[in-house]
């Protein structure tokens, strides 16, 4: 059974930082794509960052590219993102997410994958 916890969200002001976790629990036999979706007040969720759970092929929205950063503790199956020079277009519902099925681009699969119950990021100007 896929488990994916979240926590670290709060609120900060522009040009903040802010570092999310996410335990992350995905029994696959095989390697799988894990990630952050966020959902912002009236959009729809988008790909923020992601990568394989062997470590490579780390990939990021343009938005954020720069400024986030996505890792793992494989030791404590762990995943971070790691925000910073937050901007207030950063406020959202930050969503750890993988998925098994590596078809598609990295959006497309974290969209469609699991997803945990996600953690608020509010940023102020």
């Amino acid at each position: 059974q896929v488990q994916l916890v979240e926590s670290g969200g709060g609120s900060v002001q522009a040009g903040g930082s802010l570092r999310l976790s996410c335990v992350v629990s995905a029994p696959f036999n095989r390697p799988y794509f894990m990630g952050w979706i966020r959902q912002a007040p009236g959009k729809q969720r988008e790909g923020v960052a992601g990568m394989f759970s062997s470590g490579d092929l780390k990939s990021y929205d343009d938005s954020v590219k720069g400024r986030f950063t996505v890792s793992q503790d494989k030791a404590e199956n762990i995943m971070y993102l790691e925000m910073n020079n937050l901007k207030p277009e950063d406020t959202a519902t930050y969503y750890c997410a993988t998925e098994r099925d590596q078809s598609g681009n990295w959006k497309e699969r974290l969209l469609r994958g699991y997803w945990g119950q996600g953690t608020q990021v509010t940023v102020s100007s």
